[in-house]
């Protein structure tokens, strides 16, 4: 059997699987195998109706992970991470693998995210676009170059804004405890999520928790990735028995 995780990454709003494949070089030598799981609605799924709805987008992504996976060793050796949208997906994921008899899910990274039943007090699904593109800049701590070029805009904007209403309108269906240890991630800077929320992550598990904090703000991912990575695989390490299985 072989000891290398399989890194699942889940893309924050607007963003697609190509985000993270520059993270496969760098998680190699760390006995990760990134695999970036692709949302309908961008990139080569550009022509597929988004998802607007968190269970219904998690079934899905198990379908494709299962695939994915295929005929590797078994039971796999599963982790996952998500960034805000990311991170809800990633918690619905994550119920649905504590049931899958083939996988073994390691822990859960959950990147710049209040706890997951905990709504955003501001919101951007309903505002017309120009106050939507704004307010989710506000969010993010940046604006995406390709938001500035009207026939970028209009291929984008009805995905960013099917994620956005997914994001906002998350419930999750209980809050019993995962089985599966969570590490929360957030930005020193980050004035979307404070560092309280991100430590409710806790109320998540029952099988241990540790928040981190990285230099930067909400969207830090973007520059830190080698240090972020190496803070996975560490904390992959430091608890190898803890297993969903």
């Amino acid at each position: 059997m072989s000891d290398r995780t399989t890194l699942v990454c889940l893309p924050f709003a607007g963003a697609g699987a190509s985000f993270y494949r520059p993270w496969q070089r760098l998680a190699e030598p760390l006995g990760l195998d990134v695999l970036p799981l692709q949302l309908p609605g961008r990139e080569r799924r550009i022509d597929e109706e988004p998802f607007r709805d968190a269970h219904t987008a998690a079934a899905a992504l198990l379908t494709d992970l299962q695939a994915a996976l295929g005929d590797a060793p078994r039971p796999h050796r599963v982790a996952l991470f998500g960034h805000s949208l990311g991170a809800v997906l990633a918690h619905e994921l994550a119920r649905r693998l504590c049931a899958t008899p083939d996988v073994r899910l390691l822990r859960l990274f959950a990147s710049g995210s209040p706890h997951p039943a905990q709504p955003r007090t501001r919101r951007a699904t309903g505002l017309d676009d120009d106050a939507f593109l704004q307010r989710v800049g506000e969010f993010a701590g940046y604006a995406h170059e390709a938001l500035q070029d009207p026939e970028m805009r209009e291929l984008i904007l009805p995905t960013l804004r099917a994620d956005v209403e997914m994001h906002e309108s998350y419930v999750p269906a209980d809050e019993l405890p995962l089985p599966v240890p969570v590490t929360s991630l957030r930005g020193t800077a980050d004035t979307l999520v404070t560092r309280g929320e991100a430590e409710a992550w806790a109320r998540v598990t029952d099988a241990g928790f540790r928040h981190v904090e990285l230099a930067g703000g909400h969207m830090y991912l973007t520059e830190s990735a080698p240090e972020l990575l190496r803070i996975l695989a560490g904390d992959l390490n430091r608890t190898p028995e803890e297993l969903c299985v």
